[in-house]
C-alpha cells in the first residue's frame, strides 16, 4: 500500500456520542449498533483505499500520498482552508486526454472534503473544516479588537482570510493543475 496520510482521528467525532451512550447505559443497543456500523466503515475504507482501482483518477489519493502538497496544508491553516474550500462539492477531472473524453469526474461533499484535510494534516476529523468558510464577516472595531486575547486576534485574523465553499483560489488552482487535476465549472474563482 502506498503511504497514505490519515489522521488518527478520522471518524471518531459522530463515535463518542455514541460511547458516552454507552458509557451511561451499557445495555443502549442502538449506540452499540451504531458504534459497529462505524466500525464497519472505517474497515470498508481501509480495504477501499488498498485497492489500486481506487487510487486511479482520484484527487483525494494524489491529494493525501503528495508530499509537497502535504508540506503546505501541514504548514498553514488558510492554505488548508482553502484546499477544503475548494474540493466541496465541485467537479474535477485528471488532466489526461481520457478522463477529459469520457468526462470523468471526481467530487465530494464539504463533510468528506473536511475529512480529507484532516487526513492530509494527519490530525483531527472532518469537523474541524467543516464549514469553516461560513463566516461572520461584520467588522471588529478596533477597541473590541484590543480587548481580545493574542490567540483570539490570531484566530480573528486567520478567519478574516477564510473563503466560503466551492470558492477556488488561484493558488489552488495552481497546485491542483501542477498536481495534474483541473476544476470543472470553475466560474467562481478568486
Amino acid at each position: 500500500m502506498d503511504d497514505i496520510s490519515k489522521s488518527p482521528e478520522r471518524g471518531t467525532f459522530q463515535k463518542k456520542r455514541y460511547l458516552e451512550k454507552l458509557e451511561n447505559n451499557p445495555d443502549d443497543q442502538a449506540a452499540s449498533d451504531m458504534l459497529e456500523w462505524y466500525a464497519d466503515i472505517a474497515n470498508e475504507k481501509t480495504e477501499l483505499i488498498q485497492d489500486e482501482s481506487w487510487k486511479k483518477d482520484n484527487l483525494e489519493f494524489d491529494l493525501r500520498t503528495t508530499d509537497w502538497i502535504l508540506e503546505k496544508v501541514r504548514a498553514d491553516d488558510i492554505y488548508a482552508q482553502h484546499l477544503y474550500a475548494a474540493i466541496c462539492n465541485r467537479d474535477f477531472t485528471k488532466n489526461d486526454v481520457w478522463p477529459i473524453l469520457t468526462e470523468k469526474k471526481w467530487s465530494c461533499s464539504w463533510r468528506y472534503a473536511g475529512g480529507i484535510v484532516a487526513d492530509m494534516r494527519e490530525t483531527g476529523d472532518y469537523i474541524d473544516w467543516y464549514c469553516t468558510g461560513i463566516r461572520d464577516l461584520a467588522e471588529i472595531h478596533a477597541e473590541d479588537y484590543q480587548q481580545l486575547t493574542i490567540k483570539q486576534q490570531e484566530e480573528h485574523l486567520k478567519s478574516r482570510a477564510y473563503v466560503s465553499e466551492g470558492v477556488v483560489t488561484n493558488e489552488i488552482k495552481e497546485d491542483l493543475r501542477k498536481l495534474g487535476w483541473i476544476v470543472l465549472d470553475d466560474e467562481i474563482d478568486i
